[in-house]
């Protein structure tokens, strides 16, 4: 059974989602913030894994549902703790981030059926930005991480080639749009429009479109 980590920031005005302001408050920017991890969560709770592993950038609240370990984030560039993310591991593992809202059990199904690890080493979650939205692996390597540029556009393709250039066999989950900025939070929550992202938008905004 595989281990899904989500690496995360606790959701404090003016540490995230700083892009969505303007138009957001850092107030606001923090509640849609909120509302994705929690979105997330549940997705996570959902999942059948064999453990669920909250790495936290900040101090766990009441917001953390039962059922998932907290553990703190290490020092350093995001390359760094996502390798550390995967240091906690000992067999295969699949880490996710909270920018994606829209996540779903039937989304990371292939990634977690029993035989997702048959004739496979790496699983690829590519983002419309560039970058990537999960990332698995069956032997958690944390050296395939470290020294891949984060958060720039080519971020998803550097690691990809990490991965296939370590000579593993790769497969790919669906593309999908991360939450950066406000066009990235209108569309994520009209794709999920039952979700706690959109009903917060529609909160702030009276239509969820500002």
């Amino acid at each position: 059974m595989t281990t899904l980590l989500v690496i995360a920031k606790e959701p404090v005005p003016g540490r995230v989602k700083t892009r969505l302001s303007p138009p957001y408050s850092p107030v606001e920017a923090a509640r849609l913030a909120a509302a994705s991890l929690a979105d997330t969560l549940a997705a996570v709770l959902a999942a059948p894994v064999r453990r669920r592993v909250l790495v936290l950038d900040g101090v766990p609240g009441a917001w953390v549902p039962g059922g998932i370990e907290v553990v703190a984030q290490c020092a350093g560039g995001l390359d760094e703790r996502l390798a550390a993310a995967f240091g906690l591991c000992t067999g295969p593992a699949l880490l996710v981030g909270m920018d994606t809202p829209q996540l779903s059990p039937a989304l990371l199904a292939p990634a977690l059926a029993p035989d997702a690890w048959d004739g496979c080493d790496a699983w690829f979650g590519p983002a419309v930005d560039g970058g990537f939205w999960a990332l698995g692996l069956a032997a958690p390597a944390p050296g395939l991480l470290r020294g891949v540029p984060m958060s720039v556009p080519e971020t998803g393709e550097v690691q990809r080639a990490r991965l296939t250039g370590a000579g593993l066999v790769v497969r790919d989950l669906p593309l999908l749009r991360d939450v950066d900025t406000a066009y990235d939070a209108e569309v994520v929550a009209a794709e999920a429009p039952g979700s706690r992202f959109a009903a917060t938008m529609a909160a702030l905004s009276g239509t969820g479109v500002r």
